[in-house]
């Protein structure tokens, strides 16, 4: 898709994940508790969908909480998961204003029934919208992802469902929690930091990276608009070649 902004025309890339880092670090700078940064961090992301789907971006991917973020001190981890509740009962209405579509992909079991009825419950009421496509991720780690897709596809094919030796990429693709999307064109991650902390290892095979100093809740559309500019600065090839 080609879209104007301020003037200029660029190529809107489908789908971008971004790696939602800096809410502590911005927390601190203004003397508050890390978990001001994350409710700062959140309100960011609910422009930020707004913000993309204007832009033309038809997918919105965003690393919440990972599988490693259960190391965290407790009071912290206990805060981020009451934060997504509220979070995720206030976005029902803001899905059917804004037509958005939500998805919640990672390892579910290991959230609390309350927390896992919400998702339920968003994904089933946003799932007739055709709008934006968010996707939140959840207690979501690339090699877990996998490795439970793996052990779904070792059961198939024990099941006689699946041809051994007959497994393809797109096969695989099929396994995974992102089977219903479409890889990303675009990766962003905020604060800084240069590494993808294990996020769609597989999905991002032949996305472009675009790191920035900005903290997540400073993140805004001219940040969204430059990481586009960047985007649309890169020669997209496939093959390594």
């Amino acid at each position: 898709m080609v879209k104007e902004i301020n003037g200029q025309e660029y190529n809107i890339p489908q789908h971008v994940a971004i790696i939602l880092d800096g809410n502590g670090r911005w927390a601190k700078k203004r003397h508050m508790p890390r978990n001001y940064g994350h409710v700062q961090g959140a309100k960011t992301v609910e422009q930020i969908c707004e913000d993309a789907w204007n832009l033309g971006i038809k997918y919105l991917t965003v690393y919440a909480f990972s599988t490693e973020n259960w190391k965290r001190p407790q009071d912290e981890v206990g805060a981020l998961m009451k934060l997504l509740g509220n979070y995720l009962k206030d976005c029902i209405e803001r899905t059917s204003k804004n037509n958005m579509r939500v998805r919640v992909i990672g390892e579910k079991s290991r959230l609390d029934e309350k927390l896992r009825e919400q998702i339920e419950h968003l994904e089933e009421v946003s799932a007739v919208n055709t709008g934006l496509n968010f996707t939140i991720a959840l207690n979501y780690g690339s090699r877990d992802e996998m490795l439970r897709a793996m052990n779904r596809l070792t059961m198939d094919v024990k099941d006689n469902k699946v041809a051994a030796g007959e497994v393809t990429e797109e096969l695989f693709t099929t396994y995974l929690d992102t089977a219903e999307l479409p890889d990303p064109d675009l990766m962003i991650r905020t604060s800084g930091e240069q590494r993808l902390s294990n996020w769609l290892l597989w999905q991002l095979a032949y996305a472009e990276f675009y790191f920035t100093d900005v903290l997540w809740p400073d993140f805004n559309k001219e940040e969204l608009i430059h990481a586009i500019a960047y985007y649309n600065g890169r020669e997209r090839r496939f093959g390594g070649i």
